[in-house]
């Protein structure tokens, strides 16, 4: 595969493997110490993840022009972010669990707050109540058992634990041959003692039976307030883990097979690498789209704009992440296959809009819907000419000349394009009474408007105007639909990359090793206190601190990172007094010892306030208040770095490949043909144009431009 030109000549060897697999594609991005660095690509093999990263990793050796044994024994960091966890989650092929609860939650997990009952559902499914149903509930009522005990939420026990009860309900979840008890009791993460004994009678009464079960404690999962989020996030730690881990491990197996010599790390989804034997592993579920997140945030530092629009549509979904005057939004109770957990996420606004998406038409009414299935990389597209039979959005682009047949993956997959438009017309166009190309580009024209309105509610949320922020679009099919997808909007600028389809993965590189520990609190500060209330909330604040400083610390340095290269940052969540959302804000100081320390830290908070919403938007008469304290621990690591070079000639005649017929606008063209590879700093293409890579296409419409820049990044400019 032709890699990007976007480094100096490359001279060592690679020390840093990043992987992102997605539903369709596993992308790589080797780094040398010197930030260089090549990509590669192959199809997500979800039976056996290993074997989709060994031929992306392959595909990148190679183009570095090293064998795989030279690869994995030169290298310190292997990165994977998969999707194993996740495909256990929406197969329900998890582990087999039981729960222990406080009396009267046992329905908790299947009434699911009406937030979560509703979650996911259209608006068409929403306006027939009759139809809707509740998400499958990972531990069915027959194993929920709940036990008399209750602590307040002073952490104050009302009720004592009855020992009895626990102990008969084990039984029954040994007689039920669960594989992994969970344990959550109401208030657990203010006094987590009842659930402490819970566990401890669990182990006793499995050991005498013999038997091999796990036992999870919510209070060490997640323990913070929210018993709903913090119930799913036990379950899901239980139940899907198990296989998630399992996976990776084989990642690592295939790994040291070639000759690496440490542990697989993997990205969490607020954004670090930590190892594959993370204690609490569901914290990476949702990882593979917050590479590109912070790969966002990286380039949006080179180029100074820090409010940016991230978009990264691949086979199967569009995702938007957004950063707001350089401050990127932490999402608590992510939702996640209608469950809402309680881990900490880089916040992202997805829809179904990928060229995977399969197109179906109504015979008799003449709808046309565009997914919400995929055909994913198995069968895939009918193009792929894999046996997959229903036509998507990525059969439109090759009927319309937008892909070239003969370069996709590099020439490793021959697109049938005869093949594509017969079953496209069969299906669709002739269903629908209109010509084949007409046909085809309404789809893409559906598909595009679908990601067009869905950038359109993301900025409005953040209350700014478009032309303030940049949009970076990326993934495999993120270039081959930007123009679409971005024309109106109004951007200040539309950036994307030499290196789209694999730009996830190199944002997963960007990220350091770290930890994250919180626990949930309740400090309201009055807004006129006095000096010594406000230094009295700073001293409670500096002690949690402290602690969680030493137990993040302590699990670096387990991982094996010296204590002098480990920084810590601490930070809290607040909100004005009766708010019901929280701000995430970074302390500007690691300890609160004075009134005017903690007046910084409320200062602090009411600034990235005024950035994440609006500054008329604030509030401080309300009252502030403290809802979770956390504290972040970070190791650096080796990054990627893109190469500045002088601005040459616009003319891309070095870079042109030919001429092909390409369907835009409901007319053939004669598009000019550039390799993505061969554009240098200066130059320009003005549509029609198609410009080419082995891992993306990039579409210019007539009379739109993309410009080159210094960093090789291409900026697409409408007519």
């Amino acid at each position: 595969m032709t890699q990007p030109n976007l480094t100096a000549p490359i001279v060592g060897n690679p020390i840093v493997i990043g992987i992102d697999a997605g539903g369709t594609m596993t992308d790589t991005i080797l780094v040398d110490q010197d930030g260089h660095f090549k990509i590669g690509k192959s199809a997500t093999t979800p039976k056996n993840e290993a074997e989709g990263f060994l031929a992306s990793a392959e595909d990148a050796a190679d183009a570095w022009g090293i064998s795989l044994e030279s690869l994995f024994s030169g290298v310190n960091v292997v990165l994977y972010s998969g999707t194993g966890m996740l495909n256990t989650l929406l197969s329900r092929t998890g582990r087999r669990l039981g729960l222990i609860t406080t009396k009267g939650l046992e329905d908790m997990i299947l009434m699911g707050r009406g937030l979560q009952a509703w979650a996911d559902y259209s608006y068409a499914d929403r306006l027939h109540a009759v139809t809707h149903h509740h998400p499958d509930p990972l531990v069915p009522r027959r194993r929920t058992h709940g036990v008399t005990e209750r602590i307040d939420q002073f952490g104050d026990i009302v009720l004592p634990l009855y020992e009895h009860e626990v102990s008969a309900a084990v039984k029954k979840l040994i007689a039920d041959k669960v594989e992994a008890i969970c344990i959550m009791t109401i208030f657990s993460h203010v006094n987590p003692v009842h659930e402490k004994r819970i566990a401890e009678i669990c182990r006793e009464e499995v050991d005498k039976a013999g038997a091999d079960i796990i036992v999870y404690t919510s209070h060490e999962v997640r323990p913070v307030i929210r018993e709903q989020s913090r119930l799913n996030s036990v379950l899901i730690e239980a139940y899907a883990t198990s296989r998630g881990r399992k996976q990776l491990r084989g990642i690592e197996d295939v790994s040291k097979k070639y000759g690496f010599k440490y542990g697989v790390q993997t990205l969490l989804s607020f954004g670090g690498l930590t190892s594959i034997n993370h204690p609490r592993l569901h914290e990476t579920m949702i990882s593979g789209p917050i590479g590109g997140i912070l790969g966002a945030a990286y380039v949006g530092k080179l180029i100074g704009n820090d409010s940016l629009i991230c978009s990264d549509m691949g086979g199967t979904s569009f995702d938007m992440g957004v950063i707001t005057r350089g401050q990127t939004r932490i999402e608590n109770e992510p939702l996640m296959d209608r469950f809402k957990l309680n881990v900490p996420t880089l916040h992202l606004d997805t829809i179904g809009a990928g060229a995977g998406m399969i197109l179906k038409v109504d015979p008799l009414t003449k709808k046309v819907s565009l997914g919400p299935e995929s055909a994913g990389s198995d069968p895939g597209p009918i193009c792929f000419d894999r046996g997959g039979t229903e036509p998507t959005i990525a059969d439109c682009d090759a009927i319309l000349g937008r892909l070239n047949p003969h370069y996709f993956l590099g020439g490793k997959v021959v697109l049938q394009v005869e093949k594509a438009r017969r079953a496209f017309q069969e299906k669709c166009s002739d269903i629908l009474g209109v010509g084949l190309e007409e046909a085809a580009e309404g789809m893409i024209d559906m598909l595009e408007s679908d990601a067009n309105n869905a950038l359109r509610r993301v900025i409005s949320g953040q209350g700014i105007h478009p032309s303030e922020f940049t949009l970076l679009s990326y993934g495999g099919s993120g270039p081959l639909h930007l123009a679409g997808c971005s024309r109106g909007i109004g951007f200040k600028d539309i950036i994307t990359f030499q290196f789209a389809a694999a730009f996830s993965a190199f944002g997963c590189t960007t990220a350091d090793f770290m930890r994250r520990h919180s626990v949930s609190t309740q400090h309201d500060i009055p807004s006129r206190a006095d000096e010594a209330t406000l230094a009295a909330f700073g001293a409670k604040v500096t002690t949690v601190w402290n602690d969680l400083t030493k137990a993040a610390v302590d699990e670096m340095i387990a991982d094996g990172h010296a204590r002098e290269k480990i920084r810590t940052v601490p930070f809290l969540m607040m909100r004005y007094t009766g708010q019901l959302e929280d701000v995430e804000v970074m302390a500007p100081l690691a300890e609160v010892n004075s009134a005017d320390d903690m007046r910084k830290v409320i200062d602090e908070f009411e600034a990235v306030y005024a950035k994440v919403n609006h500054r008329v938007s604030r509030y401080g008469e309300a009252g502030f208040t403290i809802t979770e304290l956390g504290l972040i621990a970070t190791a650096d690591k080796v990054k990627p770095v893109l190469l500045k070079r002088p601005l040459g000639a616009s003319n891309p005649a070095s870079a042109h490949k030919g001429v092909r017929e390409a369907y835009i606008g409901g007319r053939w063209h004669k598009a000019n043909l550039y390799e993505m590879d061969l554009l240098q700093p200066g130059h320009e293409v003005i549509g029609p144009a198609i410009i080419e890579h082995p891992a993306t296409t990039l579409v210019v419409h007539p009379q739109d431009r993309v410009h080159v820049d210094e960093w090789t990044l291409l900026h697409y400019t409408h007519a």
